[in-house]
């Protein structure tokens, strides 16, 4: 019965959980201040490519390159019929198919959570980043409002749910120190977008002023001009479970 009011309360507000016009934002804001004539754009998981596409039509060059990554057949056909340069692949164990140094922005909407190898896949994303360039990452929030009640509860928070496809719990804090670690990037903004059990018109403004409690975050991660990737960050830490390392 308590599951049931959750989702009543949620109902009609999940498509704020994505975080578009968030992401279509942030990009606009800082590639505006790279100044770049030409911008090469990679979206990891892109799904329908709505990401992209939006963040293409919202930034200012003269020329704009699309790619991505997805292991899903259908994804990946419709993406390239959108005209968008698509490859194939396993984002947790394989190299991603670009030189180093090569995109001015990397998008990963509501994808991390869903992988183990968040170390490998952060460090191709480090590796392939020119430096002054942005990765954009969205993540369900393991501390919004609605897990912390429910947590209070004493039922599983929704974004980590056993019986469900996400591996990985997120808070602002925990990412930013995750991903700052050995000096690979630095974290210029943090939104966040939907706001349980609030309705849309106030569950904007109440994500824009309150990220911390909101259902999802986006990070604006900006790659430093440090040598290297952040693989290495594993070289100087020891956890108890082997993380894939190239």
């Amino acid at each position: 019965m308590v599951v049931e009011l959750f989702r009543n309360l949620k109902r009609g507000t999940e498509y704020l959980n994505y975080g578009r016009d968030v992401i279509a934002s942030l990009a606009a804001e800082h590639c505006a201040g790279l100044g770049s004539e030409e911008l090469r754009v990679l979206d990891i998981g892109l799904g329908n490519a709505e990401d992209i596409l939006n963040v293409s039509g919202k930034v200012k060059a003269g020329k704009v390159s699309l790619y991505g990554l997805d292991s899903h057949p259908p994804n990946v056909e419709r993406a390239r019929e959108k005209g968008i340069e698509v490859c194939a692949l396993d984002v947790e164990r394989q190299s991603f198919p670009f030189p180093n140094a090569h995109f001015h922005l990397v998008l990963a909407n509501q994808v991390l959570e869903h992988t183990k190898e968040i170390f490998w896949i952060i460090s191709e994303v480090s590796r392939v980043l020119v430096p002054g360039g942005a990765a954009l990452v969205g993540v369900p929030n393991l501390a919004s409002l609605h897990s912390r009640s429910m947590l209070f509860l004493g039922m599983q928070p929704s974004p980590i749910e056993v019986l469900g496809p996400h591996v990985r719990g997120f808070t602002k804090g925990g990412f930013i120190r995750f991903v700052t670690a050995g000096g690979y990037f630095e974290v210029k903004r943090v939104r966040g977008s939907n706001f349980y059990p609030f309705p849309a018109w106030a569950a904007k403004p109440l994500a824009r002023f309150f990220p911390s409690h909101s259902v999802s975050l986006f990070f604006l991660c900006v790659r430093t001009a440090k040598a290297g990737s952040f693989i290495h960050v594993l070289d100087e830490r020891f956890f108890e479970t082997e993380f894939f390392k190239g």
